[in-house]
């Protein structure tokens, strides 16, 4: 074998090892960052190193302070697992080596993002004729809607942004809700509104925006609107009202983007999609398929009722680039990149509508096992309704919740993430794997009985 072929028989080797010992490792990290920084560091070597040594090496050098992602007992976050078709596609996606900006230079990779985009369309129930941008994730899909937004609404009262630029614009409102998810936030920075700016509309208990509150709100001011709805807020997992808050917000005039990034998806369950009704109605949709799709790292998708809207924001121009059509590059930020789309396809393909809607179906199964036995041991509240994927609890104290999620983390058999919810500390158990079973919900809620008791 060349050197290509050794490095990457080692590569399938030390996979498929970590991958095997999923079942029976700790799931959080057991070496700190700066064991990893000393593990890796030291000066650069001088001279060239044989490729399968090195790539044996990272294998055997990280493994301390890799998290069993994969696994069936990793809640932390909203992180799903990854899906076989999706990680040997995504194997084949670094062999190929394709820069999927345009189709005319790599049409493979376009066409399956394309194809994997209008499947999604079609199982979300949105509009076939909207731009799907592959981008990273939540956080670039929710930039790359919001600055189509922003581009739209300006144009409706006559403001070329692309043209006169922003500084002496006529202000946006931009509306959020006071549950919504710090990516909002983070993307309204990057285009220009400052925290003062935005104008939050209360919610209630479980985090939707309250309609009453919204239509006060847009009663109060005039001028170019962006509105910011919620699929899933990261706590609750709650979904706010589309039916009755897209109706008020577009009678404002307003443009309507929904932050989706785990949500939209549950529009492919039929007994999931009561939670989604009203939802294609909006202009604009974020989503990921690294969370509840599990494929890798990185695949997030900016959707946009109208391309024009997206190529008004995104498109380039240069003499040297070569266009045809709706490209990748015409719909989001980035002109290089891995085609991150390629393992949503492969996943989409292996399960297909069925098996889609039986993984959406079993996230949310395992959620509600889950909340059931966490109630179940004395002295645990679980604090929202579980109406999808995520589960949040707490004990009657809060430097006892903080304890519990520390002891959770070191005792090993499985990763949920601490959050504050009003004020209190909680617990944050996210359903977003494939891979969970009801013996991994059965195995935490042991070990979390044991850990409350002892």
């Amino acid at each position: 074998m060349d050197d290509r072929e050794r490095a990457l028989d080692t590569a399938h080797r030390r996979a498929a090892e970590f991958l095997d010992t999923l079942d029976d490792r700790p799931v959080w990290p057991r070496a700190s960052l700066e064991e990893m920084l000393t593990a890796f560091g030291g000066p650069l070597p001088e001279a060239e190193s044989d490729p399968a040594a090195v790539v044996d090496e990272i294998a055997r050098l990280a493994d301390p302070g890799l998290v069993a992602i994969p696994g069936g007992r990793f809640f932390g976050f909203v992180i799903g697992g990854t899906h076989p078709a999706a990680l040997a596609a995504d194997w084949l996606v670094s062999a190929w080596d394709q820069n999927s900006g345009s189709s005319r230079l790599t049409p493979t990779t376009v066409a399956m993002e394309r194809i994997a985009g209008r499947w999604m369309l079609e199982l979300f129930g949105l509009p076939s004729s909207a731009s799907v941008g592959f981008v990273t994730g939540g956080q670039l899909a929710n930039f790359t809607c919001l600055a189509a937004a922003r581009g739209a609404v300006l144009a409706r009262v006559g403001w070329d942004l692309a043209e006169r630029g922003l500084r002496t614009a006529p202000r946006i409102r931009l509306v959020v809700g006071a549950d919504r998810h710090g990516s909002i936030d983070r993307a309204a920075r990057f285009l220009g509104f400052g925290r003062a700016e935005l104008t939050v509309v209360e919610s209630d208990d479980q985090g939707r925006m309250r309609p009453d509150a919204l239509q006060r709100t847009l009663d109060q001011g005039r001028g170019p609107l962006i509105v910011c709805l919620q699929a899933g807020e990261v706590h609750t997992g709650t979904f706010d009202d589309f039916a009755a808050l897209l109706p008020i917000a577009h009678a404002h005039g307003a443009w309507v983007h929904v932050d989706g990034a785990f949500g939209l998806w549950a529009a492919a369950s039929e007994s999931l999609r009561p939670l989604t009704a009203g939802m294609a109605d909006a202009d604009s949709w974020a989503t990921d398929a690294h969370k509840t799709l599990n494929v890798p790292y990185d695949c997030g998708m900016a959707i946009v009722r109208d391309p024009a809207d997206s190529i008004a924001a995104f498109r380039t121009g240069g003499d040297y680039l070569i266009y045809s059509g709706l490209d990748p590059w015409d719909v989001t930020p980035e002109l290089s990149r891995r085609a991150r789309g390629v393992p949503a396809w492969a996943v989409m393909r292996s399960l297909g509508r069925s098996g889609i809607e039986t993984l959406l179906d079993r996230l949310h199964a395992n959620a509600t096992a889950m909340a059931r036995g966490l109630a179940a041991i004395d002295g645990v509240e679980v604090v929202n309704d579980v109406d999808y994927t995520q589960v949040m609890f707490r004990l009657h104290e809060d430097d006892a919740t903080a304890a519990l999620g520390q002891a959770i983390l070191a005792e090993g058999t499985a990763a949920v993430t601490g959050a504050e919810w009003r004020g209190r500390a909680t617990l944050r158990c996210s359903m977003s794997s494939w891979a969970t079973t009801t013996d991994d919900v059965d195995r935490t809620i042991a070990a979390i009985t044991r850990l409350v008791l002892t």
